[in-house]
């Protein structure tokens, strides 16, 4: 993992991750897709894509638009492109009383104006934005 890092950027504390966090919103991607707490460390690695997100402890956020509990790891990596984030770890969503990883978030605002999250148990899930 730390070869992945090689190059990256790199923010240290809550508000200079938070910053850098909001400034990858060039990939089109919903504000609040990755709710964030206690921030410790956020990078990313402008040739690769590659990104990674630390925080103090675990979170829990609700999608009341959706009535979807989502559980963020205290690291999450992941792939960011335009509209998408590939190989995503530290995800989880509750399914049927399960909590399978989200492995990819591909949001589609402009033309069907939804986002789907896969796992790697095959579930794949679509919502509106």
């Amino acid at each position: 993992m730390a070869d992945h890092k090689a190059g990256g950027i790199v923010k240290k504390g809550h508000e200079e991750g938070l910053n850098m966090a909001t400034s990858l919103q060039e990939f089109e991607l919903l504000l609040g897709l990755l709710p964030l707490a206690d921030v410790i460390e956020v990078g990313y690695v402008k040739e690769t894509g590659y990104m990674w997100i630390v925080q103090k402890k675990k979170v829990e956020h609700e999608f009341k638009k959706i009535s979807k509990l989502v559980s963020y790891d205290t690291e999450i990596i992941g792939f960011i492109q335009k509209s998408k984030i590939k190989k995503l770890k530290g995800v989880k969503a509750t399914e049927l009383m399960l909590w399978p990883p989200v492995s990819e978030i591909t949001a589609d605002n402009s033309t069907t104006g939804k986002i789907y999250f896969k796992s790697l148990a095959g579930i794949t899930k679509t919502f509106p934005c």
